[in-house]
């Protein structure tokens, strides 16, 4: 089964997000936790949980992404915005126990300064903290495109962080393909090369899920800027090999190109066009 879907918004509710994915063709979706510039999350709705989670089983959708706001950054600086990143994450985990067959992922954060070793330090000891409560919810470190000081550049740096929280088995990734290949990362012309890359660094076991996007810039650009599907420097005919690809097609593809929910749909469509059932 081709595992597709998009970023929708959680205004409406967890159900209503869920009938949103099926209007456009989707089996899975992705949603902010939270206001994605700010902290506060809306009253939990359980019902409403329990409602997509009676939907999901009868339409057989694959795991959905839960995305934590951009504006955590494990890796601060100042040990109060460190706090609220872990106080922000427990409190997602603890409203997606609601969810169970959702995914958490995050950004790993910025060391703005500190050098890589430092954030890296600090990201584990955030994470470390999180994997040692009690929620069942897999968390996911996002592949960055290395703008600035991100963390997650390279499958080394996810690697050293997965490596210094035990190697977790709640502990996972994310792969996103503009970022990786703005990272340097060749998936236009050399995709088996990088997943035996990822398999020797970091294993394909650990993961869980993609954010299938173009790119506006070039390889190598270090930028994140999404691109519609086809429309940028990776191309229809790569993203066709990465979804068709045998490592990868049974993993929960997102798109997060700059489209509104029914343009989502027309390259949902398009996907489902070249993905060999």
């Amino acid at each position: 089964m081709f595992n597709i879907g998009c970023h929708l918004s959680s205004a409406k509710g967890m159900l209503a997000m869920g009938e949103d994915a099926l209007s456009v063709g989707a089996n899975t979706f992705q949603f902010f936790t939270r206001n994605p510039r700010g902290g506060k999350a809306k009253e939990l709705d359980i019902a409403d949980c329990n409602a997509l989670n009676d939907l999901m089983a009868k339409h057989q959708f694959a795991k959905i992404i839960a995305h934590a706001p951009y504006t955590l950054n494990m890796a601060a600086k100042d040990e109060g915005l460190r706090k609220f990143a872990a106080d922000t994450i427990a409190d997602d985990m603890k409203r997606l126990s609601y969810t169970p067959s959702a995914l958490y992922n995050i950004h790993p954060g910025s060391h703005v300064g500190q050098g890589p070793e430092k954030g890296i330090e600090l990201i584990t000891a955030v994470v470390s903290q999180i994997l040692d409560m009690d929620f069942q919810t897999p968390l996911l470190l996002e592949t960055m495109s290395g703008k600035g000081s991100e963390i997650g550049r390279s499958f080394e740096e996810i690697q050293t962080i997965i490596n210094n929280c035990g190697n977790h088995p709640r502990l996972g990734v994310c792969l996103d393909t503009c970022h990786v290949w703005s990272a340097g990362y060749d998936i236009v012309n050399k995709l088996d090369d990088v997943l035996d890359e990822f398999d020797a660094v970091i294993g394909l076991d650990r993961l869980h899920a993609i954010h299938l996007n173009d790119s506006m810039t070039p390889f190598a650009s270090n930028k994140d800027r999404h691109e519609n599907i086809g429309k940028g420097s990776i191309g229809l005919d790569a993203i066709t090999r990465i979804i068709n690809h045998p490592k990868l097609r049974h993993l929960p593809f997102c798109l997060e190109t700059p489209n509104d929910t029914p343009g989502h749909g027309v390259e949902i469509a398009l996907l489902k066009t070249k993905y060999l059932a």
